[in-house]
């Protein structure tokens, strides 16, 4: 591996006097070097970046940036300007600019290097050692971390090697020392985790960790960084999540797996606040978290994880990767759902079901008419609903390869709408993208190659395979499946509707939004994912959704019921769980079954099953795939299905009640057992309830 940058990648006295002839400036060097290829190329993809977001940091830097496929091999150059130049950055100009080029298809290792150097810029000792150098050659082994700044000795790594791992023992020092003046236990530290991401993922992402992690140090705050880089990342232990008491965001892309953070005080805010003003953020998390503002949980077609799943987020397993895989692919897909079903439900509502029959408003559309509108949300609707399937195929194959998945994952998903396979064919599309690309990504390519691996030869390779499986081999089979599966629902009646109500119940009350509950949601919302659904589909629909209100109103109503039995705070989520519920959220349920599992969970699905049973036996049916009682007019059988969700509602509220009972009335023998109460010096009564319900 080449030195990341060299004596002759190092101008002392940069004379450009705009951002863009210093880029030009430092690239011909990179060209001279046999670092860049294509210098105009290469510029223009430094711009490109540069036009997403300004690249100048307080302190007086600029770090302009890219990956590009002109670039051979990750490398730096640095220029020291006496006029300064402006990066945009909010406190003035730059004198210290690194041009840092890494190539589209960069590995690891080099990338790593790249972080590290992102990371020293946040050490003032670095940058004042950079402004006093007067020879190249020493400011290339100051990058290199060859040569200490003043602060360190020689024998002392660069600072950026130092990981995270310095921010506990910090603060927990600073328990230890507030322990020794109160003579008491040592206080736990406020614990934090954060994660940091931006659209290169090579300087910003790495900085702001550096920048979080040393406000984190002087706040006797502990804190863990995820950086979501172009390296990769690793994903933070989830008894590390869990144990955390804020979370902060500092992030310019998309948090990854952002669910696996979903009810803790939260902080989101884009990268280069973390790098500016990281004191205030850390301080913010303290505050928010003091205050209770915990994150609201996501709706029922959102990435919620129920608590029995929490643990889950660290393995890799097969099953549990497969998991994390269809539910990446179902999460993307919900909102289309969403969006076309209540537009087609709407339409329906409007004018009538002939309306799926009516000509293009393209073409006839009268402003006047209510008829012409009930078309145009039908087929605009409709228009949302064409994407389901390769939506749910593409991200799919997201979850298995990241965005290399994404192209065969939307091909192989609309040949499957194309051959008929559906939904099921959506799935197995998916799969097999993910794959494929997962196998090609395992040959090693020559260097020269790997620029045009992610934008041409695994697009390529990979649709062609996967369009021919879908094509001539597996399609067919996957649409005479999912032709079958779609006669059996219509012949659903009787007993054989009432027992498939009953297990869609319990899979909606499981895990409350987890995996389960999802799958359950999946299969209803694709059955009625066509323009004109089966009437066993749409009967499917009404008793998911209906179950999936059913959690989060039981324990509303238990707490307004029987208010003695829950905690002040389970009260006021109760306050809460009303208004979820009534919206088919079943995630408002969750605190209650994170602090008593084996009696929330078992009695929401119970009441799940009953209230999953009467809307199949009423023949219920429902076209849109979300909204709670608001789409109550949309619903076959109205008033009989407001009954079902009383009936389950009120089971589920009966069992908690009286499991919850039970355990108090246990409360004094346990406390009588335990023997020493208040005239021994033993718990309170707050402590032996606690001490029990443990």
């Amino acid at each position: 591996m080449s030195e990341l940058i060299t004596a002759d990648l190092v101008d002392l006295d940069l004379s450009a006097d705009t951002k863009e002839a210093a880029a030009r400036s430092l690239a011909e060097r990179m060209v001279e070097a046999g670092r860049v290829t294509d210098l105009d190329g290469f510029l223009a993809d430094v711009a490109a970046r540069e036009e997403q977001m300004p690249t100048g940091l307080d302190g007086g830097i600029g770090i302009p940036h890219c990956r590009s496929a002109h670039v051979t091999e990750p490398t730096l150059a640095f220029g020291r300007s006496a006029a300064r130049i402006d990066f945009g950055a909010a406190d003035g100009p730059a004198d210290l600019i690194f041009l840092i080029a890494a190539p589209a298809g960069a590995d690891s290792d080099h990338l790593t290097i790249l972080s590290s150097l992102a990371r020293q810029l946040m050490n003032a000792d670095f940058t004042t050692a950079l402004r006093s150098a007067d020879q190249p050659e020493r400011v290339a082994a100051l990058i290199r971390g060859e040569e200490p700044t003043a602060a360190e000795p020689a024998s002392a790594a660069p600072a950026a090697a130092e990981p995270a791992a310095a921010a506990p023992a910090a603060s927990d020092s600073a328990a230890a020392s507030d322990a020794s003046r109160t003579g008491s236990e040592p206080v736990a530290p406020f614990r934090i985790v954060a994660v940091t991401s931006c659209p290169t993922g090579i300087a910003h992402t790495y900085m702001a960790a550096e920048s979080l992690e040393n406000a984190a140090r002087e706040a006797g705050v502990e804190l863990v960084v995820e950086t979501q880089g172009s390296a990769g990342f690793d994903k933070l232990p989830a008894a590390t999540i869990a144990a955390a008491d804020a979370v902060v965001f500092a992030h310019d892309v998309e948090v990854r797996e952002k669910a696996r953070f979903a009810g803790k005080p939260t902080v989101d805010v884009g990268v280069k606040a973390a790098i500016n003003r990281p004191a205030e953020l850390i301080a913010e998390a303290r505050g928010k978290a003091a205050r209770g503002e915990i994150a609201a949980p996501a709706d029922g077609a959102a990435e919620g994880a129920a608590p029995m799943d929490a643990d889950g987020a660290a393995g890799d397993g097969f099953g549990t990767r497969l998991r994390k895989w269809l539910m990446t692919g179902v999460s993307y897909m919900v909102p289309f759902v969403a969006a076309g079903g209540l537009l087609i439900a709407l339409a329906f509502a409007i004018g009538g079901y002939e309306i799926a029959g009516a000509k293009s408003v393209a073409d006839h559309f009268v402003w006047t008419e209510s008829s012409s509108w009930a078309a145009l949300l039908f087929q605009i609707g409709s228009a949302a609903f064409t994407f389901l399937v390769p939506v749910l195929a593409g991200y799919i194959a997201y979850g298995m390869a990241d965005r290399p998945g994404l192209v065969p994952g939307f091909v192989g998903g609309y040949i499957a709408t194309t051959i008929k396979a559906g939904f099921l064919g959506g799935l197995v599309a998916g799969l097999i993208a993910g794959a494929v690309v997962m196998a090609i990504q395992r040959f090693k390519v020559p260097a020269s190659l790997r620029g045009i691996m992610p934008v041409v030869v695994i697009p390529l390779i990979s649709s062609a395979i996967v369009g021919v499986l879908m094509f001539v081999v597996i399609g067919k089979p996957i649409a005479s499946a999912q032709e079958a599966m779609t006669d059996w629902l219509n012949g659903l009646s009787g007993a054989n509707a009432i027992g498939l109500g009953v297990l869609l119940g319990l899979m909606m009350c499981f895990d409350l939004g987890g995996p389960v509950n999802k799958v359950a949601y999946a299969f209803a919302t694709g059955g009625i994912a066509v323009s004109d659904p089966s009437t066993g589909s749409l009967k499917i629909m009404a008793a998911v959704m209906a179950a999936g209100m059913v959690p989060p109103l039981a324990m509303a109503l238990a707490t307004t019921v029987r208010g003695r039995l829950f905690t002040k705070t389970e009260r006021e989520n109760g306050k809460a769980a009303w208004v979820l519920g009534a919206s088919f959220i079943s995630e408002g349920a969750i605190p209650f079954a994170a602090a008593d599992p084996l009696r929330v969970i078992p009695s929401s699905m119970v009441g799940g099953a009953v209230t999953g049973a009467l809307s199949m036996a009423f023949d219920c049916t429902l076209r849109a795939p979300h909204g709670g009682i608001f789409v109550v007019p949309l619903i076959g059988q109205p008033f009989l299905y407001l009954l079902a969700i009383v009936a389950g509602t009120v089971v589920s509220t009966g069992l908690v009640v009286f499991l919850k009972g039970l355990r108090k009335t246990a409360e004094p023998e346990a406390t009588g057992q335990a023997g020493g109460g208040a005239a021994t010096g033993g718990t309170t009564e707050d402590e032996s309830k606690v001490a029990v319900a443990v």
